[in-house]
């Protein structure tokens, strides 16, 4: 279902770019204490864990999980932010380090990648396992966006009661595309730096054997890292058998839980063009867009010193609907 959303950009951060930057400028000394976990994985690798505060299993108190974006982590703006709502609405909030995202490189060559539910798909059902009594909701930025809708469209049983995807690349190819045009270039080469850093450490280790040095060195844009490192190491053939096969985009109607996904129009990383769907998406797929917002932004008021991160108040109003049909 289409829906226009009700954000109202702030005055003074009309422009996507300013939107994107104040977000993560604004709460660069944002300061939060979560516990850490690591969960030990059945392939050999491990997955470190943010917690607000640890479960208890006599109690049925809702928990939040989270995935973050590309290099993304528990110190990303949106997180910190997120969970600290969270926190006070009295809910647990738990974020899910994709694999070498928790400043630990993961063990095998293989990290993670827009289309990979693997993770999220075992630590579901250890928290449905464990916590069965708590309500589970699950909640996607950016990449970890298009992770969630991959996940709920190909286990539509999964334990997750709702869940919210934000600013997600949907389309992968027109994504990657758009990050390669004018000031988007900035952060494109913002994240290939860090992808680049984190693979380099691989291939020093001997951990991937088979990059091409010369190739690796010429990777200048996010497709280009796709093609050489991201589809190779995945099994897909190249970056756009691996664009077509993981982006979410195309499976959304097999969503069965309700699903609030929030897009802006403005977004400087994704393409607004390329996301049509003919009518075809379920009631139960609310699409909520925005003509402002930036990537990950959202910020409104009127008054700079005290500006309103809408998404912290957007998000959990939906959680809170759907916790109040659980007690009906």
């Amino acid at each position: 279902m289409l829906t226009k959303s009700h954000f109202k950009a702030a005055w003074w951060l009309t422009n996507p770019h300013l939107q994107t930057i104040a977000a993560k400028w604004l709460r660069r000394k944002k300061k939060l204490t979560t516990l850490t976990q690591t969960l030990e994985l059945p392939d050999g690798d491990f997955l470190d864990l943010a917690w607000t505060q640890l479960p208890d299993k006599k109690k049925s108190t809702p928990i939040i999980v989270i995935l973050h974006g590309l290099e993304g982590s528990v110190e990303s703006h949106y997180v910190k932010g997120m969970l600290a709502t969270i926190k006070q609405r009295g809910w647990i909030g738990l974020l899910m380090h994709f694999r070498g995202c928790s400043g630990r490189a993961n063990r095998l060559a293989a990290a993670y990648h827009s289309g990979d539910t693997r993770d999220i798909t075992y630590l579901a059902n250890l928290l449905n396992e464990r916590y069965h009594s708590s309500p589970l909701f699950l909640l996607g930025f950016s990449l970890g966006g298009n992770v969630v809708s991959r996940y709920l469209s190909l286990h539509p049983k999964n334990p997750f009661t709702a869940a919210s995807i934000v600013c997600a690349p949907l389309h992968l190819a027109s994504c990657s595309e758009r990050i390669n045009q004018g000031f988007s270039k900035v952060y494109q080469k913002y994240l290939v730096k860090m992808l680049k850093s984190s693979t380099q450490v691989k291939i020093k280790s001997k951990m991937m054997t088979n990059i091409c040095p010369v190739a690796f060195s010429q990777i200048k844009t996010i497709r280009d890292f796709d093609h050489i490192i991201t589809a190779p190491i995945n099994g897909f053939t190249s970056a756009d058998d691996y664009y077509q096969k993981a982006s979410g985009l195309f499976v959304l109607h097999n969503i069965k839980q309700p699903c609030l996904i929030i897009h802006a129009a403005d977004d400087p990383f994704l393409s607004h063009q390329a996301i049509t769907f003919d009518n075809t998406l379920p009631e139960n797929v609310i699409f909520e867009a925005s003509e402002q917002g930036g990537h990950v932004g959202f910020i409104s008021g009127i008054n700079p010193l005290n500006p309103i991160y809408w998404l912290e108040q957007r998000i959990p109003h939906f959680i809170a609907q759907h916790l109040s049909e659980l007690t009906k």
